[in-house]
């Protein structure tokens, strides 16, 4: 088992190694790689990501088969469904370090904003729910005068998302709770920039 500092030192090499170009040999998707994994696997890290085509976790971390339990959803909201799979690999694969990975310019979060200042007469039940799950972190931030820049805002949203996720997954879990509290799981937000292809992690408690 891979301890959650450890865990977490092996993400920010990764991301270091990608931004720079330098990647991982470990990484590759080689033939004896797969057939270790096929029949067990040891992910280190459990990461809740955004289903963003821009932002796959095993390339921005170089990391390779079976490294990490990637889960995805638009604007990595957290649902049932979403604790019930860091449930499941927190418990089956004794995986210690949680990850909120949001990112910049993240659309799903745009787009509630958007429903809030302007909203929509007609709008995909499917949608809202992913609309619903991302409003209530971003909601106060329009009466704080950031409506007034709207990059700042996105800006600020997006870290008010993740912010929010973590502590969803941090108290919105008796399973997840207990192994924080007695076996060192470890839930942490982190924010992936478009731009640079750096990885900013957030508070690490």
């Amino acid at each position: 088992m891979v301890e959650a500092p450890n865990a977490l030192d092996r993400l920010r090499d990764g991301n270091h190694r990608f931004v720079s170009g330098r990647r991982s040999r470990d990484a590759q998707p080689t033939e004896s790689r797969r057939a270790e994994v096929s029949d067990e696997q040891k992910p280190f890290a459990i990461i809740l990501g955004c289903s963003d085509s821009r932002v796959p976790a095993e390339i921005i971390f170089d990391q390779g088969l079976g490294d990490l339990f990637v889960i995805r959803v638009a604007g990595n909201i957290v649902a049932p469904s979403q604790i019930g799979s860091v449930e499941f690999a927190a418990a089956q694969f004794d995986a210690r370090l949680v990850v909120v990975l949001g990112h910049s310019q993240c659309g799903a979060v745009a787009a509630t904003l958007e429903e809030l200042q302007q909203p929509m007469e007609f709008q995909s039940h499917n949608i809202r729910s992913i609309i619903d799950r991302i409003r209530p972190s971003v909601e106060p931030l329009l009466n704080s005068g950031l409506e007034k820049d709207s990059d700042a805002l996105l800006a600020r949203a997006i870290r008010a998302n993740v912010d929010f996720a973590v502590s969803h997954l941090r108290h919105g879990s008796v399973i997840l709770e207990r192994l924080v509290e007695e076996e060192g799981l470890m839930v942490v937000g982190a924010e992936y920039s478009l731009e640079t292809g750096e990885v900013e992690f957030f508070d690490a408690m």
